[in-house]
């Protein structure tokens, strides 16, 4: 498995176990690590991730709504929703992956730990979301205030 890849198995890891049981990020983060070491450049993509899906959870779970009008965030599947703040945070706010790698690593992402329709639903939101708002996810990241 690639080390992207796995930093983003770990990510989704720690959180959903911060999600259910609120533990300390930090401490969460470094027993992932302790349980599948990673290189350097792969924890510290986990740590962006996991970081900065916290920081812009109430941003990112709006427009998991927008996009998924039907289903109230808190209730999808504990892991889709994790699975989906991932991808919209790269698709949206680090913008360091290219669009159709983090939708097919969120994809994929679905297929390992998700139900049977998890990559339907992961890659529907994800769908409907680019296509929505194609545009914005091209020049600079939102604004602060926005978030």
């Amino acid at each position: 498995m690639k080390v992207r890849r796995q930093a983003r198995v770990t990510a989704l890891q720690a959180l959903f176990e911060i999600d259910t049981t609120e533990h300390n990020p930090e401490t969460v983060l470094q027993q992932r690590f302790e349980a599948r070491p990673l290189p350097l450049a792969g924890s510290e993509f986990a740590r962006n991730l996991v970081f900065g899906v916290l920081k812009h959870k109430a941003y990112l779970d709006e427009l998991i709504q927008r996009n998924a009008p039907e289903w109230p965030v808190e209730q999808i599947a504990i892991i889709d929703r994790n699975i989906l703040r991932i991808a919209i945070f790269e698709l949206a706010i680090d913008r360091g992956t290219p669009l159709k790698v983090a939708i097919n690593e969120a994809v994929e992402l679905a297929k390992l730990f998700g139900s049977d329709s998890s990559p339907r639903f992961v890659n529907g939101v994800l769908g409907a979301l680019v296509s929505q708002d194609q545009g914005s996810f091209k020049g600079s990241p939102p604004r602060e205030d926005k978030i």
